[in-house]
């Protein structure tokens, strides 16, 4: 453990720890250990304190068996994810877009990664990430395993070359040797591991105890009459439920699915389309589609990118709500800097085109209304993340110092 709390001081600046217990340890939120389990030396089995709103149940059933959570895993993952050694010139780690003081999401417009590259969509929050049933705008992750691989290597992110850079540069820090040792057992370090480490301590990361839960749990006062009026709107005449659904056994306001809001659109999407068919859609590997992705205009293309069908085209993921109040901008593309003008976007029926989505209409809903919606959402803020937004400095980009040998990537 002393070993994993030097890693953490080294990638965290200013980080401070009280005790060795792991409690301490993670970041973000309390947990505790529990049920020892088959694992490498010493693991065992770890479960998060799990904030009212959550199912333990849900939680519980999300954790793959090929990845159990294990107070290892979680602290080895939680330090890799504040490491800006994991970037090719050391100035990003995933905290540095995925930041807490705002929710785990981003202050910035578009994601910017190393030499200040920027991106082509806005950063989407972490908190409450496991519960997606697929990963980034355009779905093309099916878990957080395979979602952490991919940031690592891009570009216009953390600009490693390739998995075996990750691997080289891991290997040049002693304390992660031994900790990746501890979570894994004896063996190699591998970008596989890198990804289990990191996911697992996105598991920890959630979000709820929000007012809003505690007026479902039977406290009339905890929302204000506003918020029960926005609360009205929001599953009657707003239809806002019929893309961001709530139930008690999925209470993060997302039907996790795909649309078309007209978002974008003023590109004209067919012409995009028209560009990919100068060679044959046969022809463009998921590799290129991808890349495509983060390519200027064609990013607008979203989940077709991905499935390659003419019906997702200008598709993107219903984001759920839970903090959606600490997380400006919105939308894919960070087109709408507030709450107020998400409404006022979905209000006019989102923007025409000939693949919108048919559940997008006019609402024609009043000033008063709209407020009362806003007033709503701001509702869903949990009161442990609105917290620790307060109290956390936001992540810098200062460059940090890399293992002996290793040169810094040309931005």
């Amino acid at each position: 453990m002393d070993k994993l709390v030097l890693i953490l001081r080294n990638a965290i600046p200013g980080f401070v720890i009280a005790s060795a217990a792991l409690a301490s340890v993670n970041f973000f939120p309390v947990a505790r250990a529990v049920n020892v389990a088959f694992q490498p030396p010493a693991a065992k089995t770890f479960s998060p304190q799990i904030p009212k709103g959550i199912p333990r149940w849900k939680w519980r059933k999300l954790i793959p068996p090929e990845n159990v959570l294990t107070a290892q895993k979680v602290a080895l993952g939680q330090a890799l994810y504040f490491d800006k050694r994991l970037s090719a010139d050391g100035t990003v780690s995933c905290a540095t877009c995925h930041d807490p003081a705002t929710a785990f999401a981003d202050r910035n417009s578009l994601a910017v990664g190393v030499g200040g590259k920027v991106g082509t969509r806005n950063v989407p929050t972490t908190l409450n990430a496991m519960f997606n049933q697929s990963q980034f705008w355009d779905g093309r992750a099916r878990s957080l395993e395979e979602q952490a691989m991919q940031p690592l290597l891009n570009p216009l992110e953390m600009g490693m070359p390739d998995r075996e850079a990750v691997v080289t540069r891991l290997n040049g820090i002693p304390e992660y040797r031994e900790s990746f040792e501890a979570a894994f057992g004896a063996g190699a370090i591998t970008f596989e591991d890198v990804a289990r480490a990191l996911a697992s301590y996105e598991r920890t990361l959630l979000s709820a105890d929000s007012p809003f839960d505690r007026f479902m749990a039977g406290d009339p006062r905890a929302i204000t009459e506003g918020q029960k009026r926005g609360w009205q709107l929001f599953r009657g005449k707003a239809n806002c439920i019929a893309c961001h659904t709530f139930s008690r056994e999925s209470p993060f306001f997302t039907d996790n699915i795909f649309h078309n809001t007209g978002i974008g659109a003023g590109l004209n999407l067919e012409e995009l389309l028209n560009g990919l068919h100068s060679k044959s859609l046969d022809e463009l590997d998921s590799k290129r589609l991808g890349e495509l992705a983060h390519t200027e205009k064609f990013t607008e293309l979203g989940r077709f990118l991905i499935t390659r069908q003419k019906q997702d085209t200008g598709a993107f993921k219903t984001p759920a709500l839970r903090d959606i109040e600490l997380t400006a901008p919105y939308m894919h593309n960070a087109s709408e800097k507030t709450l107020l003008d998400v409404m006022k976007f979905y209000n006019q029926g989102g923007i025409k085109n000939r693949y919108l989505d048919e559940k997008i209409r006019p609402l024609n809903l009043n000033d008063e209304e709209l407020s009362h919606l806003v007033e709503f959402m701001r509702s869903l803020t949990s009161d442990s993340v609105l917290r620790r937004a307060q109290q956390t400095s936001p992540q810098t980009r200062t460059p940090v110092v890399l293992p002996a040998g290793i040169r810094r990537s040309p931005a």
